[in-house]
């Protein structure tokens, strides 16, 4: 039931239409690579799905052979009548609108939902944020983004890609790379590979806001990160003296990148 490379032509040729370079879209024309997303993303029926960017509805056909009901956010409005056209006749409900600012209460209906979404490379990193920060009801993702973006959500102390998104990601979710997507099965061909990403959100934010706000934490780890080659004593040294380093259990000499989210709390902590 999923589209082929010779299906996605026809819809693009019927309807007059040509890939958004603007937009980021790069089609899926695999079957075989929709199918393991859905299966990935373990979803079923009783779930909802809400999928971000379906464009043709490549990955949409594949989570209805699951039995989820799903639901779709298209911002594309030129790509709205090739893509009811394929789900409407299975129940898909589409909402043109943009999904970094659409009313989630309105679309989710107040139930819990999985997001499952093949995401343009511009707009993946704040696009999840946004989703972690302001929709609760979301209690997993599973996204495809460039393959770096991916590696830098789920990274951990340690791992070259590991940094400030890392870290913010953590506090709200666990996240890890569960698979790899080459660029061949995309029309257009994209020129980077891309990464499957699990994101699980935590029943509790990582660090209790009762021993250090969001807000003070994430501005004391965008100081820190502004200039992440750089020791802590020098871009904290506006507050963080050596006893504050001491207290905190963290060595005044070590880099960002070298502490976890519970290493900053204890610092920020004591600002």
């Amino acid at each position: 039931m999923t589209h082929s490379h010779t299906a996605i032509s026809a819809l693009l040729q019927a309807h007059g239409l040509s890939p958004s370079r603007a937009l980021g879209q790069n089609f899926v024309t695999d079957p075989n690579t929709v199918r393991k997303i859905a299966r990935l993303a373990e979803v079923g029926a009783g779930d909802l799905v809400l999928e971000i960017g379906p464009g043709l509805g490549s990955l949409t056909l594949a989570l209805i052979e699951t039995g989820a009901n799903v639901a779709a956010i298209e911002v594309d409005r030129y790509l709205l009548p090739a893509l009811r056209s394929v789900v409407d006749p299975h129940g898909v409900i589409v909402h043109h609108a943009d999904a970094l600012t659409a009313d989630y209460d309105e679309i989710l209906g107040g139930r819990d939902a999985v997001v499952v979404a093949n995401l343009p490379y511009n707009v993946a990193t704040p696009l999840v944020l946004h989703l972690l920060e302001t929709v609760p009801q979301i209690q997993r993702m599973l996204v495809m983004v460039q393959r770096e973006v991916g590696e830098r959500m789920a990274a951990h102390v340690g791992d070259d890609a590991y940094g400030a998104v890392s870290l913010r990601v953590d506090y709200f979710a666990t996240a890890s790379v569960v698979g790899r997507v080459p660029a061949t099965v995309f029309h257009p061909k994209p020129k980077v590979e891309s990464a499957l990403v699990a994101i699980r959100r935590r029943p509790q934010v990582k660090i209790d806001p009762s021993v250090v706000s969001e807000e003070v934490l994430f501005d004391v780890i965008r100081t820190a990160f502004a200039h992440r080659r750089k020791m802590l004593r020098g871009t904290l040294s506006s507050w963080a003296t050596p006893e504050i380093f001491a207290a905190a259990n963290v060595a005044p000499t070590a880099r960002p990148e070298e502490l976890t989210v519970d290493d900053f709390a204890r610092l920020a902590a004591l600002r």
